[in-house]
């Protein structure tokens, strides 16, 4: 039987001064001022149609974290996201210890305003560093410097949150081994409770895709991450997952119940949801894409509604448990998916022998060799029967 799991919430905001080069997330660059009076009002809406429409009001779930992303965010005033804020919680209750992030960028004007966003009921901030050398941050489109990150950085810790995260990256155009480090070790001296670092990928519909730079070659990229995940470890840095190191106890919540197979409900412009149900349905949502279409109200705010097959669970329920480094009780396979463990069995048994997992009888545990052939790994759990 399905068991549904922790419930957060995923809060979408498009706007960004600019579209940055290699960015293929749902964001608009601002072309005139930001409506927002109106978008939180639709935000709100929007939960409130979901709730009605998955009969969620009486599931009895906590909301144990909240993630506001986009986009800027932080383009959105602290009086309104703490409006949001107040009308999510007085439609689902939020645990005690409930996180709630929500991504900054490290422009002078938005930084100085990190104390009123934990005022409001922030207690969590992402900022989008990327790197802390001008020229890289040119290249890359941001619109700041790296004096505003660092700043950035300083006012979060000062701020009183409960914890702050740095976005970084490394892999960047015409960036050296040197170069990548010099960026982990400014990123380690602000001492963030929380560091993604991850390497930057040329996606499809951006400039970068259509324009590519030249980026690090393999030798170089695999002697940042192996220098740059020692100088994280030496620093009291725990990797948890594929690009997040946190200090000990100090993880995203909210991606940790994504990786767990948890559910999240979404709602703003492109934003995805996934709900479990006690009678063994798993449906996943995507709302309209563009504001323009989103703030229409003429237009329903769902756009996309598909059940998932029992065949498609293993593959999906593994494709992102595997993110996470540390073991997967074998409980929460069958919990989670409302399948029997001899569903698996026979591609858990391959796993086994080709040493890509091991089994001490309640968990499974990915090794260092089926890191290497993740790909290999989750292909055995497609279109499993």
């Amino acid at each position: 039987m399905l068991v549904p799991p922790p419930l957060s919430l995923y809060v979408h905001i498009p706007w960004c001064v600019q579209k940055c080069p290699y960015c293929d997330f749902n964001s608009h660059a601002l072309k005139t001022d930001i409506p927002e009076l109106d978008y939180i009002d639709a935000l709100i809406d929007d939960l409130d149609t979901d709730l009605a429409a998955y009969q969620l009001k009486g599931d009895r779930r906590l909301l144990h974290s909240i993630f506001i992303g986009g986009g800027t965010p932080s383009l959105i005033s602290p009086e309104e996201i703490g409006r949001l804020l107040q009308a999510i919680e007085a439609r689902i209750p939020f645990s005690d210890d409930i996180e709630i992030t929500m991504e900054a960028n490290p422009g002078t004007v938005e930084a100085g305003r990190f104390t009123a966003y934990r005022a409001v009921g922030v207690n969590r901030i992402s900022i989008g560093i990327q790197s802390f050398q001008d020229d890289k941050l040119k290249r890359l489109g941001r619109i700041h410097g790296s004096e505003e990150a660092i700043r950035a950085a300083k006012l979060a810790t000062e701020a009183g949150l409960n914890s702050f995260n740095t976005d970084l990256m490394h892999g960047l155009p015409d960036q050296s081994i040197d170069d990548a480090l010099s960026d982990l070790k400014q990123a380690i001296a602000l001492n963030p409770p929380h560091l993604s670092w991850y390497q930057l990928t040329i996606e499809p519909n951006t400039l970068f895709y259509s324009k590519p730079p030249t980026l690090p070659d393999d030798d170089d990229l695999w002697d940042i991450f192996e220098q740059g995940h020692q100088l994280l470890a030496q620093a009291g840095y725990v990797q948890y997952e594929i690009s997040g190191y946190s200090k000990p106890g100090l993880q995203c919540r909210h991606n940790l119940n994504y990786w767990r197979f948890g559910d999240y409900l979404g709602i703003g412009c492109g934003a995805h949801g996934k709900i479990s149900f006690a009678d063994g349905t798993i449906t996943r949502t995507v709302k309209v894409k563009h504001p323009r279409g989103y703030l229409n109200p003429q237009k329903p705010y769902l756009v996309q509604e598909t059940q998932v097959d029992d065949s498609e669970r293993p593959f999906e329920f593994f494709m992102n448990r595997f993110r996470l480094l540390e073991s997967c009780p074998k409980q929460d396979f069958i919990d989670r998916t409302g399948l029997a463990l001899t569903v698996i069995q026979p591609s858990i048994d391959w796993a086994l022998a080709k040493k890509y997992l091991t089994d001490n009888g309640s968990e499974w545990q990915i090794t260092e060799h089926g890191k290497l052939f993740l790909n290999d790994l989750l292909a055995a759990f497609v279109d499993e029967e």
